[in-house]
């Protein structure tokens, strides 16, 4: 590999041209898969095929089908369109001159159906610099990647993933990297990725650890994930087949969804896309393989996550009446809106019920990974308050502390000016001490529940609210 300022790197694909920066060198945009179209949609990924001369790899490649996110979450968070096929693609950043370095791959978030590994947000610099070779990844979205379908595999996205991992272990010696000290590391849907793919035989034997930020881990039967796509065949008249859904172009797909999704939340329980349990691509739900698999986790939640989903007027309007329906119809334990009225006494009802909700998704099911694993687990909780929209820790807000970028675009309108850089520098070198040696710096989850609860001023505490976990996961 060349180390000039346009850095050639020589894969078994092909010759790829890069850019090099203050000791980083990156290269974007190179396909790992064939492009996903013609007989190629609703179908396995293929694996890229090989190219003559040197490729340009200094832009991101095209993203994939989606529509931007709906007011008032599109003030937060955003997307970027860039036109093409070939939305398999990879992106790496690596440290000159690495050699058998540590590797962190991440795969975005956006809720299986928005994202890409194009943003800002997620440049893989920080890492680099700090010694990790740093690669995020691209894959099929929606309905072109989770759709239940007569005739089609499942899960497609989530094989994209797999497939990008393979090509990740067999070219990590070109860019300096060590195929056997691969991390995976994800957010929300993309945590879900990963968890999917550490529940998988073939995924795991190719990792040597995990980050799971936010990411829900129980994944739901065939009938259950293809709610959506058999509401998508109703819009459109049509079956949920293969053959049917092949005559509805990929644009007409997104609109569409993004009709029906029009003023949907958690609490509405609308359908929505995820990954699901299949024999073939996902043998067992994350939440219950999970115990078994023998590498280091990393998992944590938001304290605040439903901030995000739930915006203020929302969680205004909801009083004691409605959030008493609201409960009942998605059966929350009582026990556990007890304990959350008893540890956050000055919540309202809207906030009671997201809390609930948050944590039924999302801590509730890492608590019982974690009391179940005989591999190291380490929990965190990221609780610092975000003064955007009264956000305080919701969902996606830890990214850039986690990343070490609280100035970039995407940070600035989730934070806002003026994030703790020590937070930034606490959290981004714990997640570079697991990549590195599998222990983010704080004892293991056991009987004592320990966990690292990321603040303006860090400490590692037995679980908080640990009442409401339990009542959970007891189900009284």
């Amino acid at each position: 590999m060349s180390t000039e300022k346009s850095p050639t790197l020589r894969l078994s694909s092909g010759v790829v041209r890069g850019i090099a920066e203050n000791g980083v060198l990156r290269f974007l945009g190179i396909p790992y898969g064939e492009p996903p179209v013609g007989d190629l949609r609703f179908a396995n990924p293929v694996p890229a095929q090989a190219w003559s001369g040197v490729r340009d790899a200094t832009e991101f490649g095209p993203t994939a089908p989606q529509s931007q996110y709906p007011h008032p979450m599109s003030d937060l968070l955003r997307t970027v369109a860039i036109a093409g096929e070939g939305i398999l693609t990879v992106n790496v950043w690596t440290p000159e001159n690495a050699a058998s370095a540590p590797i962190v791959v991440w795969v975005h978030g956006g809720a299986f159906e928005r994202g890409t590994s194009a943003l800002p947000g997620y440049d893989g610099s920080t890492f680099a610099r700090d010694g990790v070779v740093f690669v995020s990844l691209n894959y099929r979205l929606g309905a072109e990647g989770f759709s239940v379908l007569d005739g089609a595999p499942l899960n497609l996205g989530l094989r994209d993933a797999a497939l990008a991992l393979e090509w990740v272990h067999r070219e990590a010696p070109a860019f300096g990297g060590d195929p056997s000290r691969i991390t995976l590391m994800g957010e929300s849907a993309g945590g879900a990725i990963v968890a999917s793919l550490l529940s998988r035989p073939d995924s795991l034997a190719l990792v040597s650890g995990a980050i799971i930020q936010s990411g829900p881990l129980d994944a739901p039967d065939t009938d259950h994930a293809g709610r959506v796509t058999r509401a998508l065949a109703k819009h459109f008249g049509i079956a949920p087949t293969r053959e049917a859904f092949l005559e509805v172009s990929p644009s007409e797909l997104v609109k569409a969804r993004t009709l029906m999704a029009a003023n949907s939340s958690p609490l509405a329980g609308a359908p929505s896309h995820s990954v699901a349990v299949d024999s073939d691509s996902l043998p067992l739900s994350p939440r219950f393989a999970l115990r078994d698999v023998a590498v280091p986790v990393l998992i944590g939640t938001n304290t605040d996550e439903y901030r995000l989903w739930l915006s203020p007027d929302t969680i205004a309007s909801i009083g004691p009446v409605k959030g008493f329906i609201a409960s009942l119809v998605a059966r929350m334990p009582r026990r556990a809106l007890r304990e959350v009225r008893a540890a956050l006494p000055h919540s309202s009802p809207g906030e009671v019920l997201g809390q609930v909700l948050t944590d039924r998704i999302l801590r509730a099911p890492a608590t019982d990974v974690a009391n179940s694993r005989a591999a190291p687990t380490y929990l965190y909780e990221f609780a610092w308050r975000s003064p955007v929209r009264d956000l305080r820790a919701a969902h996606a807000v830890e990214m850039a502390f986690t990343f070490d970028g609280v100035d970039s675009a995407d940070a600035l309108a989730l934070s806002g000016p003026g994030a703790p850089q020590q937070l930034a520098t606490e959290m981004h070198d714990g997640w570079v001490r697991f990549i590195t040696t599998g222990d983010p710096g704080w004892p293991a989850f056991d009987s004592v529940r320990l966990t690292r609860v990321y603040d303006t001023e860090s400490r590692t505490l037995p679980q908080r609210r640990a009442g409401v976990v339990d009542a959970l996961l007891t189900g009284v």
